[in-house]
């Protein structure tokens, strides 16, 4: 989900490179090639480009021995472009548009007032905990841009590794890869969701071997919150048995309510009709949420101050939990 417009596009081709390739050996001087060109004047040609004007004769000069041909007919300090200086002059001109169109748009994703946050969360995080977060950080940065990922825990890591995320919000939190760094920020207590015809449903609280023998609903391998109902059945002496695995929360509240298991989830916002939730009192299903980005990586504005926005929130991120 990107806010600000789609990713610009990579070219179909891109050039070849190496210390004898065209490209490498051209680059530094179809600028100033470009700017003799358009004023068919030398003279002011380095002025333009604030250098001496014998400097850029013999730029243009190299690269007209680099091609092989005549890019320009002179007559003394005014030139005129020739038939193979007019045909490279125009591919010179896109090629120069693109990368001020490039280089703009780096500058425009590190301005601190509307630069581009990429942001992966879990899915039990936008529903309300990341609204918020965007609602009140906004307050302060109303034009910075979010591109918004939502994904299990190992994908957001993964992307966040290889730089397409700046920030990811998740749980568990990565306290042992050296390529990330990761602060906590806040515990998040699981309730057990029962139907409401369920033999407990009519108990506040319940110790988690007590539904040993229950078929569990849970989300799919991967996910974090999958990783950490594992993690607590272990700890309650039993591997639950998976009946029907989803993608979201929601779902699995839904399949609870139809009277396909039971599930270990953080607390619905809004009550559901057909499902019961239970505390649990051992183990203590809470979990941790924290916010992690590649280690080493210099942040961008934006990114730094979205960082330690969320970062201030700590112990607050929950509110309505």
């Amino acid at each position: 989900m990107a806010e600000g417009g789609p990713e610009p596009e990579l070219p179909h081709r891109l050039a070849e490179l190496g210390p004898e390739l065209p490209a490498a050996r051209l680059a530094p001087g179809l600028a100033q090639f470009a700017a003799v060109a358009r004023l068919e004047h030398v003279t002011q040609a380095a002025a333009l480009l604030g250098m001496p004007q014998p400097t850029l004769s013999r730029s243009v000069a190299r690269l007209e021995a680099e091609l092989g041909v005549d890019l320009l007919a002179r007559q003394g300090r005014t030139v005129r472009l020739t038939r193979a200086g007019r045909l490279l002059l125009a591919s010179v001109e896109r090629a120069l548009a693109e990368v001020e169109r490039g280089t703009e748009a780096a500058r425009a994703e590190a301005d601190p007032a509307t630069g581009r946050v990429a942001f992966g969360f879990l899915h039990t995080m936008g529903t309300d905990a990341v609204p918020a977060l965007l609602r009140d950080f906004r307050a302060a940065y109303p034009q910075v841009r979010f591109q918004l990922v939502q994904d299990y825990v190992g994908a957001m890591l993964e992307r966040l590794r290889a730089g397409e995320l700046d920030l990811c919000l998740v749980a568990p939190v990565p306290d042992d890869d050296p390529a990330l760094v990761a602060r906590r920020l806040d515990e998040q207590r699981l309730h057990l969701v029962v139907p409401a015809d369920h033999r407990l449903a009519g108990r506040r609280r319940i110790r988690l071997a007590e539904v040993a023998e229950d078929p569990f609903v849970g989300l799919e391998r991967g996910y974090g919150l999958r990783a950490i109902t594992d993690g607590f059945c272990e700890e309650a002496g039993f591997a639950p048995r998976i009946a029907f695995e989803g993608e979201e929360a929601e779902t699995l509240r839904g399949l609870v309510a139809a009277g396909l298991g039971v599930a270990l989830l953080p607390p619905a916002l809004v009550p559901r009709p057909g499902v019961v939730e239970l505390e649990v009192t051992a183990p203590r299903t809470r979990r941790a949420i924290g916010l992690a980005w590649a280690a080493g990586r210099p942040a961008t504005p934006p990114v730094a101050a979205f960082r330690d926005f969320v970062l201030s929130r700590r112990g607050r991120l929950l509110e309505h939990d």
